[in-house]
């Protein structure tokens, strides 16, 4: 390690970001996330606000981030403009009180937006390093995310050199802008192992406005116990892929794989690895979770690429304990290369994400409570989706103990339509719609996936409005989330009452 630039406090960097202006932060997910600075902004934006003075800031992020950064921000009214996904109660709040402006958009989408200049000037960059040169090289930590775009358009430039992650860390970025059109050649990755970039970012040391060292983990919370379902959920996409393989519609080498975040995430890893009959497999996806590093060190998966290393602290220690093992197995790259739909196409992605709600035709929404209250956003689903050699949502049959079915009609918002979705897992069971027309979707999905409370009135719908290509009611399709938002329960439905 060896620089320069002027070592700031926390409240010292803060004093530089204006009223109105324009942050990218590091960080994808709370991996990699500056925390200090941000948590330094949102006590000034207090300061400001009860002195009677505006202050709010434009936040762009790689993905969600932790507590310090988007919750910190969110509860300190400081945040006027959000993208592109969060997962933070607070900012949550915030957003569906229609105080904060956010759009949900694609992961990949977001770098080369910002470099068209569609979100208009990055004013400043704030990005959590674990080393830096003299000359304006950064090390970035525990995720890339879209911090190299941010740095190269930003006006100014503030690091957070976090003592936590060591600069061996060096090695494991695979740093990689791709050229704007018209110039913009193939990205040259053929295996999820194949590097194509620099470790390192590299800009100009004129940018750096100052550092501000801190000691801090990573604010990733620990996944919670596997349940029943979501155990059943893992063993049956398991089984599936298994089955796929016998079948031949899987090469006997197996194909590369993407999971989303998350318990059900999580458990069907786990699933994944504890299958002898699927071999040791590759991933390419977006976010590691704990279960990958057990996978990786039993070398059950073989290879992963990824954007970010989204680990409980003792699993970040487990990496770094082990930095010579895990160097040669994992990969971290900006968002829209690990996102990036040519690559996921190209490779043959296995894609597997959760879902919300389904409805009988196999639209999925990924994203919205009864059509309009904001989760967290479509996140990196849509970029494998759309893109997959074979594409899986899967999630519980039921939530809010019973009383919601997540087998619907119609789906109150859509982020996946039917022509995207290929496969939906619930606990229930499989329901593989290749090669299925509407009718057949419908019928698949009840019986296969619906959970048995709900499957009854679910496929008296389906007889109900038996015409069409899709057979569909525009005055029943939404009476199940009508009917819960009127007695707290999706069940006992007359669709009669409903015509």
């Amino acid at each position: 390690m060896s620089f320069s630039f002027p070592k700031l406090t926390a409240e010292e960097a803060a004093s530089h970001i204006r009223h109105g202006q324009t942050v990218g932060f590091s960080g994808f997910t709370p991996a990699g996330a500056p925390k200090a600075i941000p948590l330094a902004v949102s006590k000034r934006a207090k300061v400001e606000h009860e002195s009677g003075r505006e202050f709010q800031i434009g936040v762009l992020t790689g993905a969600s981030t932790g507590p310090s950064l988007d919750g910190a921000l969110a509860e300190a009214a400081a945040i006027s403009f959000r993208t592109p996904y969060q997962s933070n109660a607070a900012l949550r709040s915030s957003i569906n009180k229609g105080e904060t402006r956010f759009v949900d958009m694609h992961l990949s989408m977001l770098p080369q937006i910002v470099r068209y200049g569609f979100l208009g000037p990055v004013d400043w960059a704030v990005v959590e390093a674990c080393d830096l040169t003299s000359g304006g090289g950064i090390v970035l930590s525990t995720s890339v995310g879209a911090a190299p775009t941010f740095v190269g358009r930003a006006g100014k430039i503030l690091i957070e050199l976090n003592r936590r992650h060591p600069p061996s860390l060096l090695g494991m970025h695979d740093i990689y802008e791709p050229a704007d059109p018209p110039h913009r050649h193939e990205i040259p990755i053929y295996h999820a192992s194949d590097r194509i970039g620099s470790p390192l970012i590299t800009v100009d040391p004129s940018k750096i406005v100052g550092v501000v060292e801190t000691d801090l983990d990573d604010e990733c919370a620990p996944f919670s116990p596997p349940t029943p379902a979501t155990e059943k959920i893992g063993q049956n996409v398991a089984e599936f892929l298994v089955a796929e393989m016998r079948a031949g519609r899987i090469p006997k080498s197996f194909l590369p794989l993407q999971s989303g975040v998350g318990d059900v995430a999580n458990s069907v890893l786990g699933a994944l690895g504890r299958l002898p009959e699927i071999p040791a497999f590759e991933m390419y996806t977006e976010v590691l979770q704990d279960s990958v590093v057990d996978l990786l060190e039993s070398g059950r998966c073989r290879f992963a690429s990824t954007c970010s290393l989204t680990l409980s602290p003792p699993a970040m220690r487990r990496i770094v304990e082990q930095l010579n093992l895990f160097r040669s197995k994992i990969l971290m790259r900006p968002q829209e290369i690990s996102n990036n739909p040519e690559v996921v196409r190209r490779l043959g992605i296995i894609s597997m994400n959760t879902a919300i709600e389904v409805d009988v035709f196999g639209n999925v929404n990924s994203t919205h409570v009864l059509g309009k209250q904001m989760m967290n956003g479509i996140g990196g689903s849509g970029d494998f989706t759309r893109n997959a050699y074979l594409s899986i949502f899967s999630c519980a049959s039921t939530a809010k103990g019973g009383k919601i079915s997540t087998i619907v009609p119609l789906v109150t918002h859509v982020d996946h339509s039917e022509h995207s979705v290929q496969v939906v897992i619930t606990e229930q069971g499989v329901a593989d719609l290749r090669g299925q027309d509407p009718h057949g979707r419908a019928r698949i999905i009840i019986e296969n996936c619906a959970h048995p409370s709900f499957r009854p009135q679910l496929l008296e719908y389906i007889e109900i409005v038996k015409h069409g290509h899709t057979p569909q009611s525009l005055s029943r399709a939404f009476a199940m989330h009508r009917q819960f938002i009127r007695t707290g329960d999706m069940g006992g439905i007359k669709w009669e009452d409903w015509a």
